[in-house]
């Protein structure tokens, strides 16, 4: 059953009455209501496309939280083979909220370590809503070290609205863990390549997302902060969701046009979860595309390569 946001209701309501022209055809096989039906498709289909014309960045922050939108265990299910999870930081515990593993992509052997938020309620409270604690982000610095260990390119899958902000994971050291992983992305001598597959928020993502090639899904968002967060402290009023999300230029296009990534996979008309299967191809080609561009450079030209990128952000920024 399709899960619609605010701004869609209109649209379930056509769909919704097609539906039950449907239902009642098929409970009596003498009503004739195909006509019908399908004018109410064709007018669903037209308000679809006129909704996702030009979506607000509020709109779309809304459509990369979609509970349906696939998630970083649905993309190592469908684009990799041969995955072996690894788990814990050998210091404290393991976080359900980062999954990772050796794995092969298009037979090639990979590292893959992304956020997992879960798809109903107990998976989401075991995920912790892809909110990593400080043993999440020390996983990632170890299996990252790993790979660059054994010569293993280094693909990332983001999806968080930030790193858990508790007391236990501020207790453990939250912010070093965070800046430890980054430390990592920044020298590892191998390939890393990385894609929001849903939010980035914040230095949770960027933990995962200081690599030599990023892509964001079309109605992906990355961020410093939400929208919400971003209103509260500005405004002390998280009503203000709209403007902040305006002003922090959270979008893919904003943030290609910024440098801040290098590409934007296109998804299905109405998102990502009308159409899981297409989207998980495209971010497979995305990623194909991005290690195909780095194969040939050397361990200190990719370290180069990747710092290059992040001192000429902000100069791209005031260009923009």
């Amino acid at each position: 059953m399709t899960q619609y946001l605010d701004f869609e209701k209109p649209l379930a309501e056509i769909e919704g009455k097609a539906e039950e022209l449907r239902a009642l055809a098929r409970k009596n096989s003498e009503m004739d209501v195909a006509d019908e039906a399908k004018a109410l498709d064709a007018k669903a289909a037209k308000m679809l496309q006129d909704l996702y014309k030009d979506l607000t960045p509020w709109r779309k922050c809304q459509v990369a939280r979609h509970p349906d939108r696939p998630h970083c265990i649905d993309y190592i299910k469908d684009l990799f083979t041969e995955f072996t999870p690894l788990a814990g930081d050998r210091n404290f515990a393991d976080d359900h909220a980062v999954m990772g593993g050796l794995a092969r992509f298009n037979d090639r052997p990979v590292m893959v370590i992304g956020h997992e938020k879960g798809h109903d309620t107990k998976s989401r409270i075991e995920r912790n809503f892809g909110m990593a604690r400080p043993e999440g982000y020390r996983k990632a610095v170890r299996l990252m070290e790993m790979a660059g260990r054994f010569g293993l390119p280094v693909v990332t899958l983001v999806d968080t609205p930030g790193a858990y902000p508790g007391k236990g994971a501020e207790e453990r050291g939250q912010s070093e863990a965070i800046a430890r992983s980054t430390e990592m992305c920044l020298k590892i001598g191998v390939p890393l390549v990385s894609v929001i597959i849903g939010e980035g928020g914040s230095g949770g993502a960027v933990a995962f997302a200081t690599a030599n090639r990023v892509a964001m899904l079309e109605h992906s968002v990355y961020s410093v902060i939400s929208p919400e967060g971003c209103a509260s402290i500005l405004w002390k009023d998280a009503e203000k969701m709209r403007e902040a999300a305006e002003a922090l230029r959270l979008t893919a296009q904003d943030l290609r046009k910024l440098g801040v990534i290098d590409r934007i996979i296109d998804e299905p008309l109405g998102g990502a979860h009308r159409d899981r299967r297409k989207t998980i191809a495209a971010v497979g080609r995305a990623i194909e595309a991005m290690l195909a561009e780095l194969k040939d450079l050397k361990p200190k030209a990719l370290i180069a390569d990747r710092r290059q990128k992040y001192l000429d952000m902000g100069q791209r920024g005031l260009a923009a």
